[in-house]
């Protein structure tokens, strides 16, 4: 019993995070709040089963990356392959971001989905957990993500180079993948400690047009996650507060910690309520200016040879992000041009440089200009990192028509249907699932909290056979 007059010394801020993850408990999560959570996962297995499409390179780099893993109990999803939960989780992830086409938490800018779905559902496979504990370890996941990149200021990650969704999202995958192991309360803040010293993932993705670097730093958030979970749940010490002590990680971020940020509120407003779920495969900054001119075109009978340029101003914080970026996906220029021609930007659209075959694509893309706007970030806040955008179109007969989109369709304020999510799903994963599984897939989602064991959801996700592993 302590002596008379001593204190209980202050929970640290680590202990904080960790104590109010009870909020999350399944039973304690409002009805809505289960049915986003819903949404986004069947939205990110959509985004991530197109990825397993043998048109592109990546499935069998993974599924080579799976068999030198060795077996285990978690699946490569679009493959018969499973394998540990660390490596499911790298191989996943890594997919599902590959289309850039899952929903997004566009404020705290993270694809906190991407992360925490792919890590949830690896450790699930091996502890055989419920629906109902997914589906709960899911929104705490994207809920932590989303305070840690708010904490430390996703603008100002961006302006350091930094990734916020790498940084912060290998928390959000923690706690994911804490969750379903149970932890208990130092284990999962040493768990927390051993993420913070795996979390990185540089912006240099960028660069990159092969667009194979960029999903791979989602992989590794989520892979960072299970690891430093099962390793504190075999044991392993890390930092017991790796929120504060003396070397703070937002210090070495981004120079700052901002701890309201990381924990008020939680438990009465849930990141994944926020989510904006993309129709396009392309960086969350594009579609509010993609929105504005396809509405120009509509409402003035525009065809893209009528356009004589526009002008598109994006947050300061973000514009040079996707001003003439060589990365297609997080091209303005080219991802307005393309969608100027064809109403829509897929994948496909973004592996292909259209603009080399296209000379009407190439020159609409000439004449699209993007420039930053401070007042746009003053918008969202200091902390919060604003998609808006003001889309000037000058035709070719000298009138000039200007949308100023704040929340593009598909951002929470303005929400897709969830029928428009199913033909989504729907088309992104005619390559490799048929209409049956794909239904079937739907039906899984949809009933997940009364499944007594995550894997009759999974086996939905295996398919096809391995293509040249050795």
């Amino acid at each position: 019993m302590p002596a008379t007059g001593t204190r209980t010394p202050p929970r640290t801020r680590t202990q904080q995070l960790v104590g109010s993850l009870d909020a999350f408990a399944y039973d304690r999560l409002p009805a809505p709040v289960v049915r986003q959570a819903k949404n986004a996962l069947y939205d990110c297995l959509g985004a991530l089963m197109a990825a397993t499409s043998r048109r592109y390179p990546v499935m069998e780099l993974l599924e080579k990356t799976a068999a030198e893993a060795g077996p285990g109990t978690s699946r490569l999803f679009g493959s018969p392959l499973r394998t540990n939960a660390a490596t499911a989780a790298l191989a996943n992830g890594t997919l599902a971001y590959y289309c850039d086409i899952e929903s997004h938490h566009p404020s705290a800018n993270v694809h906190a989905i991407a992360v925490v779905a792919p890590a949830a559902l690896a450790v699930a496979e091996r502890q055989r957990s419920s629906g109902a504990d997914v589906l709960a370890a899911t929104v705490a996941g994207i809920d932590v993500a989303a305070r840690v990149s708010y904490a430390l200021g996703p603008a100002v990650q961006y302006a350091r180079g930094f990734h916020p969704t790498t940084v912060a999202g290998a928390f959000g995958s923690t706690v994911a993948a804490g969750l379903l192991l149970g932890l208990d309360g130092e284990r999962f803040a040493e768990a927390l400690g051993l993420a913070g010293t795996s979390a990185s993932g540089l912006l240099s993705w960028v660069d990159d047009p092969t667009e194979q670097s960029r999903p791979l730093n989602i992989g590794l958030a989520a892979q960072a996650g299970v690891q430093a979970a099962t390793l504190a749940a075999l044991g392993m010490r890390g930092p017991a507060d790796v929120f504060g002590g003396k070397y703070p990680f937002g210090q070495a971020f981004t120079g700052q910690w901002d701890q309201e940020a990381l924990l008020a509120g939680i438990g009465e407003r849930y990141a994944v309520g926020e989510l904006f779920f993309k129709r396009n495969s392309c960086c969350v900054f594009i579609p509010a200016a993609l929105d504005g001119l396809l509405d120009v075109m509509r409402t003035h009978d525009l065809r893209p040879e009528d356009i004589e340029r526009v002008a598109v101003r994006a947050p300061r914080s973000s514009y040079h992000v996707v001003d003439a970026n060589p990365l297609r996906s997080h091209c303005m220029q080219y991802v307005l041009a393309v969608a100027a021609h064809r109403g829509r930007v897929g994948f496909a659209d973004i592996m292909t440089d259209l603009r080399l075959t296209d000379p009407a694509i190439a020159g609409l893309s000439d004449r699209i200009t993007v420039a930053g706007d401070a007042a746009l970030d003053e918008r969202a806040g200091a902390l919060r990192q604003s998609v808006a955008s003001v889309t000037e179109v000058t035709a070719r007969t000298g009138e000039t028509y200007v949308r100023d989109v704040e929340h593009p369709l598909g951002a929470a304020e303005n929400p897709l249907p969830e029928a428009d999510l199913e033909r989504k799903f729907t088309a992104l994963t005619a390559d490799v699932l048929d209409g049956e599984r794909a239904r079937a897939v739907k039906a899984a989602v949809d009933g997940l909290d009364g499944a007594p064991d995550i894997t009759a959801l999974t086996s939905l996700l295996e398919t096809g056979t391995v293509s040249r592993v050795r």
